[in-house]
């Protein structure tokens, strides 16, 4: 099964920080939307694609391609989203998380993550696979919070080629004097730091996680983001296999250390080699060029579609005829 967990985190609205959107109120339909269309094809509530500044389409597309393919089933899980979605979804908190700056971001953490928890536990009961995907902007800057007070220190990947490293530094700097704590101060404290800095969907894919691997297969979905939520299971006592698939446009990041921070975590990771070099459409080409990258665990998906048999070729092949439509759908 492929869980999408969809949130929100008030750390999206600090300008230039999350590549999702520049206008606040257009960011609070990308979660919704991307739900929408890895779950019906379409978007419900808004008009529009979810695109990132530059016009450069939602990673939902390379989700809906591999869900369309494989046919493996798909679940949405809300998590602390501004918008509830159009489409069939459990919901385990509807408050977004709170920019850190201002207050403990997630004053829900320790609820969501035992609610996740189980809703794991009985999914893993009859499901021998669980591959859990993310979609909530900005959640990379909560992701390197979280890291950083376990202790690892190492840069997140961004949507952006241009990561907006030195904002995110200097917001975990000012963090540090808000609560008076300092790199690896939490250690041992994964639901602690993911309350005091991080966002619900980290609590909500931390619970699943732990819920389902006594029965089942556990992979997680995405990027750095994920290695935020890995680390709050190591560091919750968790010592078993985790395993990470994400896009290779993660793994090269080249401003960001993926395959670093995952040893050090002692994860085993999936980099999926995705090619859309030879894309018609400029806004999936430039994937190449480091846009994007990962997110609505596209990495996770596409991986899940070869494991069930599918070549890459394929899935390309869907991606772009699946972005063919949705412009031409839009065009109308």
């Amino acid at each position: 099964m492929f869980l999408l967990c969809i949130a929100n985190t008030e750390l999206s609205k600090i300008p230039s920080l999350s590549a999702a959107g520049e206008n606040v109120e257009a960011i609070k339909y990308t979660v919704p939307s991307d739900a929408e269309l890895v779950y019906w094809g379409k978007c419900l509530t808004s008009s529009s694609l979810p695109v990132d500044p530059e016009g450069h389409p939602t990673p939902a597309i390379l989700t809906r391609a591999a869900y369309e393919e494989a046919q493996f089933p798909v679940m949405v899980v809300r998590t602390g989203s501004f918008i509830p979605p159009a489409c069939p979804y459990v919901e385990i908190s509807s408050t977004p998380g709170a920019n850190p700056l201002e207050r403990p971001a997630v004053i829900e953490a320790k609820r969501i993550y035992s609610w996740a928890k189980t809703l794991g536990h009985n999914i893993s009961a009859i499901e021998p696979l669980v591959v859990i995907g993310e979609s909530i902007p900005g959640g990379t800057t909560s992701a390197f919070l979280v890291l950083k007070a376990l202790g690892y220190d190492g840069m997140v990947s961004s949507a952006s080629p241009k990561n907006p490293t030195n904002l995110k530094v200097e917001i975990w700097e000012k963090c540090c004097e808000v609560y008076g704590i300092s790199e690896g101060s939490l250690r041992h404290k994964g639901l602690d730091a993911l309350s005091l800095l991080g966002d619900p969907m980290q609590a909500a894919v931390a619970g699943i996680a732990m819920g389902s691997f006594n029965r089942s297969r556990v992979v997680l979905a995405g990027g750095t983001q994920m290695l935020a939520v890995a680390a709050i299971l190591r560091h919750e006592g968790y010592n078993g296999e985790i395993e990470i698939a994400t896009t290779k446009y993660v793994a090269t990041d080249k401003t960001a250390n993926f395959a670093d921070l995952a040893e050090g975590l002692g994860i085993k990771t999936h980099v999926v080699p995705v090619d859309l070099s030879r894309s018609a459409f400029k806004g999936l080409s430039d994937y190449e060029r480091g846009y994007v990258k990962e997110g609505v665990g596209a990495g996770g998906a596409l991986w899940y579609a070869t494991y069930l048999g599918l070549s890459l070729d394929r899935l390309t092949d869907k991606i772009e005829k699946l972005y063919d439509n949705l412009i031409k759908g839009a065009l109308q």
